[in-house]
């Protein structure tokens, strides 16, 4: 009985949401804010059908949170097709390091003195909620692979990159607590779990996605063969990748998002002198010759990132529903009440306070730089990380008071940045919106 019940809830929330997905969107709500609600209901406080526990199931939420990332850093990555050598990367850039260090230094810092944690305790909070999540932030993320607004494209580019940029602090909390060896002076950790690894991750991923994409480009426009099964495409590169970087000990998350960039940019390369704009490519392989649009020089590197996105916002959204119902079946832990505190510090003083030091040259305007220090949203990184370390051996006392802080963060972050990303962002289209027709406007003739 319990596994039918468990197919009319899956069904019910599918059907449901296919139906009001428009009017969600319209509301200061998000598709998350509902499944966590769901959840909560599902947990053994409730109808009890999950019964999951955090620190028992270690394990297996690292797995499922993993796999929803790896999906969602691909995703991120194939959406942002803007060159390389743009200026827009250097904020993102900055997002992901200096912004990423001021935060795991407050946050270490506060677990410390605030929270009475042990250092490496403390250091290990700071690398689970230092991470921008780039699964449940698709409401501030680009729109569409042309999107070039400057605040969408930095919390894309950032929940991109910080997923990785995060673990060598998780290693160091580790290494810290006597979990993993840091060698003497901390030689082991800058040499292997810094330099090598970031670097490793991002080269593997890149070439993996370059050569790939242009293996696949290859096939379609010369032999016209390799046309279809895209999604398989999708989740062969991506296991390639991800598979690749950690077998020689690099980050998996920064070789998939790097792997999807490698392969969005391809579409800026077209054989041609006119090919047409990713939509017109999408809405002619809709309405008929799928296999000429795939396979025509000028059309093909569009037609491949096109579809291999599509199904990759398919597998997110999927992905999103079933870890924030599971958040929701295991978010009463001991001890959350007494932590609650620790989330408007979080989200209102330190992640503030580093995004500001993590934009102070760039050319982000004061609106934008207000925005990307709300819009630090929370999610499945930090779920992942956290169970990584519990995995890895962490006390079951220290787990527990990290499990409370973490869920009742993630938990907050969903219902406050969900009530409060319809109307704001709204707002912010509108300024952005006046500010372009400003400086479009002609100037006013002067008086004779």
């Amino acid at each position: 009985m319990e596994f039918t019940a468990w197919y009319l809830i899956a069904g019910g929330v599918l059907v449901v949401m296919a139906l009001a997905g428009s009017l969600v969107k319209r509301l200061p709500l998000t598709p998350s804010m509902l499944y966590l609600a769901l959840g909560i209901v599902l947990d053994p406080s409730g109808v009890n059908l999950i019964r999951v526990e955090p620190i028992r199931d270690a394990m297996l939420i690292e797995r499922l949170s993993e796999l929803a990332v790896i999906i969602s850093l691909f995703t991120a990555g194939l959406k942002l097709r803007t060159p390389l050598n743009d200026a827009r990367w250097r904020l993102p850039i900055q997002l992901a390091s200096l912004s990423m260090i001021v935060t795991v230094a407050l946050i270490t810092l506060a677990g410390v003195t605030l929270l009475g944690l042990p250092l490496g305790a403390a250091i290990l909070l700071g690398a689970i909620l230092a991470p921008t999540d780039p699964v449940l932030a698709s409401e501030v993320q680009v729109a569409a692979p042309e999107d070039r607004d400057r605040l969408r494209f930095s919390l894309t580019g950032e929940a991109g990159f910080n997923d990785g940029t995060a673990f060598p602090f998780v290693m160091l909390g580790l290494g810290v607590l006597g979990l993993r060896d840091l060698g003497s002076a901390g030689w082991r950790w800058v040499v292997v779990d810094v330099l090598w690894a970031i670097a490793a991750g991002l080269i593997i991923g890149w070439l993996s996605g370059r050569l790939v994409g242009k293996l696949v480009l290859y096939l379609r426009r010369r032999h016209k063969e390799a046309v279809g099964l895209d999604d398989f495409l999708s989740l062969g590169l991506l296991a390639l990748s991800y598979g690749a970087a950690v077998s020689v000990h690099a980050y998996g998350f920064l070789a998939v998002f790097a792997a999807g960039l490698a392969l969005g940019q391809i579409e800026g390369q077209p054989a041609g002198e006119a090919a047409p704009p990713p939509l017109d490519v999408a809405a002619a392989a809709d309405a008929s010759k799928k296999e000429e649009v795939a396979t025509h020089p000028d059309t093909a590197h569009a037609y491949m990132a096109q579809a291999v996105l599509g199904f990759n916002e398919q597998l997110e959204r999927i992905a999103e529903v079933a870890m924030v119902i599971l958040l929701g079946g295991m978010l009463i832990v001991p001890g959350w009440l007494q932590v609650a505190w620790f989330v408007p510090l979080l989200l209102c003083v330190i992640r503030p306070l580093a995004v500001w030091a993590g934009t102070v040259s760039t050319r982000a305007t004061t609106l934008q730089r207000g925005l990307l220090g709300w819009f630090g949203i929370r999610g499945i990184g930090s779920i992942y990380y956290l169970t990584y370390a519990i995995a890895a051996g962490m006390d079951p006392a220290t787990a527990s008071r990290l499990t409370a802080i973490t869920f009742v963060v993630v938990a907050a972050s969903i219902t406050v940045h969900g009530i409060s990303v319809t109307p704001l962002m709204n707002m912010y289209g509108k300024r952005m919106d006046a500010r372009r027709t400003k400086n479009a406007s002609p100037p006013t003739p002067a008086r004779v």
